[in-house]
């Protein structure tokens, strides 16, 4: 949770600091040149550009990065010149010289951080790259950046005692001839830099619903791959949260105190994860022990340095990781302390009384065909709500044929396949549908679909309702009821967890609605709020007084 918060707040402070590094080299040729509009105008066509998937993206992106990097290893090489000195930096000496010896020279630390980022974003985006993609590409990353920096220390060493300004001392590096190609090349490569975090939060929230600890949003599949993915939700939260940072800065000098920290933070929880993973492989403890000392050692090291940045806007991402962790943490307790209460119970248990329902015409009847959505996927088993829903609600819900439809998403793209269990012939069914990540999940269509099949086949007989021959379709009415809960006031929950659950609840209006997320038509469809008691109050004071 701690991880995933951090790297999303790191999300909206990658696409602003990026682009503006970028636009504000145009300041070099147009002083006094103000990039926040242009700024702004980029990342807005970044995050519409979303929706249509990085498939499409990829293949403009993709040859775009390896002429960048190409192009900045190319332009290093030419800065170094004879100056071969300074290759001197691979000496681990060096490092200790400037942390330990030189006075102050620790806390440069937090001025280099954004030299050692970036990395994070890849791995992020293993489900839109992919492993072997990553591996290979990140020797020539690794080689082409190493020389970029190599070239700009030269540079730097050639001219020491000078004023350099705003600028960086990259497009210093730039042939004047060259620099509107520098220029526009740079401006892309921090486009495609900002899609690789864009795109890495989209997996993380996926990730975080599947896991039950973020709320369920709209999750769409613009390509044939399931790790490529758009959240429209989360698009925009980053779009505007991106814009505001830019507003409030203004400049990418200043966005660098807002980001140190937020990375550090995710780099020690991935480290703390890779401390958990070895120990689940049975690692030997002293490689467990070394592996996990080295990266801490370093990792704590930048984080001490950067705590220096709070005050200059590194309270910013603090906060947006803070209050990330904390919906994350609330969603996935109150979650769990929901799911504990919810009751799964045999259908075979209420076998006799649906039947007796289904034929009593003392009660008015409710539909012919009545459909609830089930999470349980348990054959058999459904959730005691929705045996409330039909039995203890008002007058029963009496109707000719139950329906009880669980839903399963498929790891291929277009997969679409269903199966029926008959619990009694004419009365009651469980249908599951397995349907393909991109499969637009229309289950109020594809019910009508399974039904018209059945009865053409004989399998479920409706003749016997009589309502059907004034009706359109030979299967009659249906109705689909989805159960909504809500906190009820009768409940008598210690403080914690009375301001975890009311907080849960408050985060539901964040959520996806149920017959959104699964295609039911409003005209059919019946959402019922019923109440959910944690710990019931018990506690009886009343006196009746006598007359």
């Amino acid at each position: 949770m701690a991880g995933g918060a951090f790297l999303i707040a790191d999300g909206i402070i990658t696409p602003p600091i990026s682009v503006a590094s970028a636009i504000e080299g145009m300041q070099q040729v147009v002083p006094g040149f103000n990039a926040v509009p242009i700024i702004i105008a980029i990342l807005i066509g970044l995050f519409i550009f979303q929706q249509f998937g990085t498939e499409k993206i990829g293949k403009v992106f993709g040859p775009a990065m390896i002429i960048w990097f190409s192009f900045i290893g190319i332009l290093g090489a030419f800065a170094i010149g004879g100056n071969w000195s300074v290759l001197k930096a691979f000496n681990p000496y060096y490092a200790y010289k400037m942390l330990v010896i030189e006075p102050g020279g620790f806390w440069l630390l937090g001025s280099i951080f954004l030299c050692t980022t970036g990395a994070e974003a890849l791995y992020s985006d293993m489900g839109h790259c992919g492993r072997n993609n990553i591996r290979i590409s990140w020797i020539f990353i690794k080689i082409t950046l190493v020389l970029s920096y190599a070239g700009q220390t030269a540079w730097l060493l050639n001219h020491v005692g000078e004023t350099i300004g705003a600028i960086s001392p990259f497009y210093h590096t730039v042939p004047q001839s060259i620099y509107w190609f520098a220029l526009g090349i740079a401006t892309l490569a921090t486009i495609i830099a900002s899609q690789a975090l864009i795109s890495g939060c989209f997996t993380l929230i996926n990730e975080a619903i599947r896991l039950d600890i973020w709320p369920r949003h709209l999750v769409q599949f613009p390509g044939n791959i399931k790790g490529q993915l758009y959240i429209p939700f989360i698009n925009w939260t980053l779009m505007f949260g991106c814009i505001g940072m830019v507003l409030y800065f203004k400049e990418s000098t200043k966005m660098e105190d807002a980001f140190g920290l937020s990375v550090t933070l995710t780099m020690i929880m991935s480290t703390i994860l890779i401390f958990f993973y070895l120990k689940m492989r049975r690692v030997s403890f002293i490689w467990i022990a070394l592996i996990t000392m080295l990266f801490l050692s370093i990792e704590f090291s930048f984080l001490m340095a950067n705590l220096q940045k709070i005050a200059e806007g590194g309270w910013i991402t603090l906060l947006i990781g803070s209050v990330l962790f904390m919906i994350m943490f609330i969603w996935n307790k109150g979650k769990k302390i929901k799911d504990s209460i919810t009751k799964l119970v045999a259908i075979e248990n209420y076998i006799p009384i649906l039947k007796q329902l289904s034929f009593d015409k003392n009660i008015p009847k409710f539909t012919t065909n009545l459909v609830f959505l089930t999470s349980s996927n348990s054959n058999g088993k459904i959730e005691q709500s929705v045996i409330d829903s039909i039995l203890n609600t008002g007058t029963p819900k009496r109707a000719d044929v139950y329906w009880f439809i669980h839903v399963n998403v498929t790891n291929e793209p277009y997969g679409l396949n269903y199966h029926v269990e008959t619990i009694v012939k004419d009365d009651i069914y469980q249908i599951v549908f397995n349907l393909g990540f991109r499969v637009e999940p229309r289950i109020d269509y594809y019910f009508r679909e399974v039904i018209a099949e059945m009865v053409s086949n004989k399998e479920v007989n409706l003749s016997n309702s009589k309502e059907i021959k004034y009706q359109k379709h030979a299967f009659g009415d249906f109705k689909f009821v989805v159960r909504d809960s809500f906190l009820s006031f009768d409940n008598n929950m210690p403080f914690w967890k009375n301001i975890i659950m009311k907080s849960y609840y408050n985060l539901k209006y964040l959520s996806v609605k149920e017959h959104i997320n699964f295609g039911l038509d409003k005209s059919n469809l019946i959402v019922e709020k019923y109440p959910l008691i944690v710990i019931p109050f018990n506690e009886n004071k009343l006196i009746r007084n006598q007359k």
